[in-house]
C-alpha cells in the first residue's frame, strides 16, 4: 500500500501561493512588493483549478509560484527596501525631536540601490537586451515630452531626454534607421542593430496634459528599470563605434534648445591621438605600410590552394569515368555500366549547379549591399532648410540619419550650422499653403516628402509634394501585403512609378554605352550639346 497524500500538502497547494501569504513570508508592504515584482520580471500566474491551489477555498485571489516568492526573498534590493524603512521611521524620528543635525547626516547616509545585477539576470546576452528594448525606448519617449509636477521630478524628465538623445546619436553615426510612419499617436521608427530589428513610438512634442486616472508609481517602477536598462545598452553600443560614452553636453546649446546638437560626440582615436607630433604619425605609417606587406604576403602563399579549390568545384570530375570503365571491364555487365554513367552525370550536373548557385548568391548579396549603402546615403547630396511650422525633432533626425545636412530658423532654436539666405540649400522644407518669397535654386516640398522618400527608399518627385497642393496618402510600410488582400491604389501607384524609374535608367545607360562606342570609333567629328546640357551648365556656374 502507497503512502497516503494529505491535503494541501502536494501538487498545486503547494507549487501556487497567493499574495497575502507571499506578503507575509517576505515581510513587507503590498506597494514594495509590487516595485520589487516589476523589477525582477515576476508577475501572477494562473493556476488551472484555483480551487485546488486556494486549498479548497474559490474566494477570488491573486497566485504565484512559490518558486519565484522563495527566488524574491534572497534578493539584495529587498535587504534595501527594509534598510530604507527604518531610515524614514529614524529620520521622521529626529524632526519630532528637532535634532536637525541628526536628521542632516541621516539623510546625507541615505540607502541607495542599484539595478545593475538584476539587469545581468534578465538579460544574460547582449542580443536578449536588445530584443527587449522596444518598450524601453517607447517609455522612455513619453516621459521626456511629460512637464514636471509633482509626481513626475523634473530630473526624470531631463535624463530620459539625454538617453534618449545618445540613442538618436547612434543610429545617425552608423546609419541604421530603416522605417518612419506617421500615424495618430505619433511617429513609429524602426531600426536595424546588431540583426535585430527594433520599433519604437515616439509622441508628437505638443503640450501634454498629465492625466490624473494613471497609477504613476507603477509606471516609474517600470521606468527606473527601463532607464539603467537603456544606460546600459547606449554604452554598448558607443563601445563597440568607438565612441566615448557618456558623451559631453554643451550647456549653452542644451539651453537655448539646440536638440540634437547638445551632445558634443568624440571618437576614442581623437582623444588618444591629440598629443601625436609628425614623427609618431610617420612612425605609425610605415607599421600601417609592414602590416599591408605581410597581409599581402599571406594571401599570395594561400592562393595556390584557393585557386586549386576553384578549378575542383567549376571543371567536371573526369576522374570518376576511368574508375567506372575498369569496373564495367572486370564485372562485363552493361547494366553497371549504365547505372555509373548516370551517376557520373548527375553528379557533375550536381556539381554545375552549385557552382552556378555560389554565383547567384554572391551576386544577390553584392547587389543587397550596394543597394543598403545607396539607401544609407539617400540625402548625401541634399541640404535642406526647415520652417518654423515643421517638426524639427523628428525630420533633423531623420535627414542625418540618411546622410544629409539640415538648417533651421533661430526661433526654432540655436544651432543652426547655415542661414535661410545660403546658396548651397537644395530642398527648402515648408508647411504652408503660400509663400511670399521663393529661390529658384532650391526646391521648395511638404514635409511628408522625407518621410515617403525613406519608406519606398528612393527620392520621390517633388511635383505632388508641392506647397499648397493636396498629398498622396501616407502609406504604412509595416503592413505586408499577401495575397487576396486589399491593396490601395496608391501603392500601385508607386510600385509602377518604381518601375519605370528602373526602366528608364537602364535605357538611359544603355544610350550611353552606345554613344561612348560611337564616340570612340568617330574621334574626329566635332562634340555636340544639346540644349539641356546648356542649361544645366549655366545653372551649376550660377551656384
Amino acid at each position: 500500500m502507497g503512502k497516503l497524500k494529505q491535503k494541501g500538502k502536494a501538487g498545486a497547494a503547494v507549487n501556487y501561493i497567493n499574495r497575502n501569504k507571499a506578503l507575509k513570508k517576505l515581510q513587507i508592504s503590498l506597494a514594495d512588493f509590487r516595485r520589487l515584482c516589476i523589477l525582477k520580471g515576476i508577475y501572477p500566474r494562473e493556476p488551472k483549478n484555483k480551487k485546488k491551489a486556494n486549498k479548497g477555498s474559490t474566494a477570488p485571489t491573486t497566485f504565484y509560484y512559490t518558486k519565484d516568492i522563495q527566488y524574491l526573498a534572497h534578493e539584495p534590493v529587498l535587504q534595501k527596501f527594509r534598510e530604507h524603512k527604518i531610515f524614514l521611521r529614524k529620520l521622521n524620528k529626529a524632526i519630532g525631536k528637532r535634532e536637525f543635525s541628526i536628521a542632516k547626516n541621516l539623510e546625507q547616509n541615505r540607502p541607495i540601490y542599484t539595478l545593475d545585477h538584476i539587469l545581468k539576470e534578465r538579460y544574460p546576452t547582449f542580443t536578449d537586451a536588445l530584443r527587449d528594448i522596444d518598450d524601453a525606448l517607447c517609455m522612455l519617449f513619453l516621459f521626456s515630452t511629460f512637464p514636471a509636477t509633482d509626481k513626475i521630478k523634473s530630473e526624470i524628465v531631463t535624463n530620459c531626454q539625454r538617453i534618449c538623445v545618445e540613442f538618436q546619436h547612434y543610429i545617425i553615426h552608423t546609419r541604421s534607421l530603416r522605417k518612419v510612419f506617421l500615424s495618430i499617436k505619433g511617429i513609429y521608427y524602426q531600426t536595424e542593430i546588431k540583426g535585430q530589428t527594433i520599433t519604437w513610438l515616439v509622441p508628437y512634442q505638443f503640450s501634454q496634459q498629465v492625466p490624473d486616472d494613471v497609477d504613476f508609481r507603477v509606471m516609474l517602477t517600470f521606468l527606473e528599470f527601463y532607464q539603467t536598462h537603456l544606460g546600459f545598452v547606449n554604452f554598448k553600443l558607443y563601445t563597440d563605434v568607438n565612441l566615448v560614452y557618456p558623451p559631453k553636453v554643451d550647456s549653452s546649446k542644451d539651453e537655448g534648445a539646440a536638440g540634437l546638437g547638445a551632445l558634443i560626440i568624440e571618437t576614442t582615436n581623437n582623444l588618444v591621438g591629440l598629443s601625436s607630433t609628425s614623427q609618431d604619425s610617420e612612425i605609425k605609417e610605415e607599421s600601417n605600410n609592414t602590416d599591408r606587406k605581410a597581409e599581402s604576403e599571406k594571401r599570395l602563399k594561400t592562393l595556390s590552394k584557393k585557386l586549386a579549390i576553384i578549378k575542383e568545384q567549376v571543371e567536371p570530375t573526369s576522374e570518376i569515368q576511368p574508375d567506372i570503365t575498369e569496373k564495367s571491364e572486370t564485372t562485363n555487365s552493361d547494366d553497371n555500366a549504365e547505372i555509373m554513367d548516370e551517376f557520373t552525370e548527375q553528379n557533375n550536373i550536381s556539381q554545375d549547379q552549385k557552382h552556378i548557385s555560389k554565383i547567384y548568391t554572391y551576386r544577390d548579396i553584392q547587389n543587397a549591399s550596394v543597394a543598403l549603402t545607396e539607401f544609407e546615403n539617400l540625402f548625401s547630396n541634399c541640404i535642406f532648410y526647415l520652417s518654423r511650422e515643421v517638426p524639427r525633432y523628428s525630420l533633423e533626425f531623420i535627414i542625418r540619419a540618411f546622410g544629409g545636412q539640415v538648417g533651421w530658423d533661430e526661433t526654432c532654436g540655436i544651432g543652426s550650422p547655415f542661414n535661410e539666405s545660403d546658396d548651397r540649400i537644395t530642398h527648402h522644407i515648408v508647411d504652408r499653403p503660400t509663400l511670399s518669397h521663393k529661390s529658384l535654386l532650391r526646391i521648395y516640398v511638404q514635409p511628408q516628402w522625407v518621410y515617403d522618400c525613406v519608406n519606398i527608399r528612393k527620392l520621390l518627385k517633388t511635383e505632388p509634394y508641392q506647397p499648397g497642393k493636396t498629398l498622396p496618402p501616407h502609406l504604412s510600410p509595416f503592413v505586408e501585403y499577401k495575397e487576396g488582400d486589399y491593396v490601395p491604389d496608391a501603392k500601385n501607384e508607386f510600385e509602377g512609378d518604381m518601375e519605370r524609374m528602373e526602366v528608364s535608367n537602364e535605357q538611359d545607360t544603355e544610350e550611353e554605352e552606345s554613344s561612348n562606342e560611337e564616340d570612340d570609333s568617330d574621334d574626329d567629328k566635332p562634340e555636340i550639346c544639346s540644349s539641356h546640357d546648356k542649361i544645366t551648365v549655366k545653372v551649376n556656374e550660377v551656384r
